[in-house]
């Protein structure tokens, strides 16, 4: 894992995933990121199982963000393995499937708008 400052610092020779944008998975709060390959090797993966592109609402947080937003303060988020995506074009079943296919293994299934997906621990809510 290697957090920068800002996702700008991220040379592109160092970005291998086609389907997604440094900034698109930064802190929403001031644009650091911790690069966490694993999780974007899934995240990767999950988008070419899907087939079609997937809104991220929240990736990495700081941790001065996630406290800002309510965040749990022991948030995958601020791991850099934690993603909330949009269901907008998706059932939550169909999501869940996938992510589970690519090797994510904690959800949050509980929301209307979006389904939350991480590296943690096994676990659903």
């Amino acid at each position: 894992m290697v957090l920068y400052e800002h996702y700008s610092q991220i040379h592109p020779s160092k970005w291998v995933w086609r389907s997604f944008s440094p900034k698109e998975i930064s802190c929403k709060g001031d644009g650091s990121i911790l690069l966490n390959n694993d999780a974007m090797e899934s995240l990767q993966l999950l988008r070419d199982i899907i087939g079609r592109p997937i809104i991220i609402n929240s990736a990495y947080r700081s941790p001065l963000h996630n406290a800002r937003v309510g965040g749990s303060p022991m948030s995958r988020h601020k791991n850099g393995d934690a993603f909330d995506i949009s269901l907008q074009g998706f059932s939550k079943e169909e999501i869940h499937k996938a992510a589970l296919a690519a090797g994510f293994r904690g959800f949050g299934l509980s929301y209307n708008t979006f389904i939350h997906i991480d590296k943690g621990a096994s676990r659903t809510w």
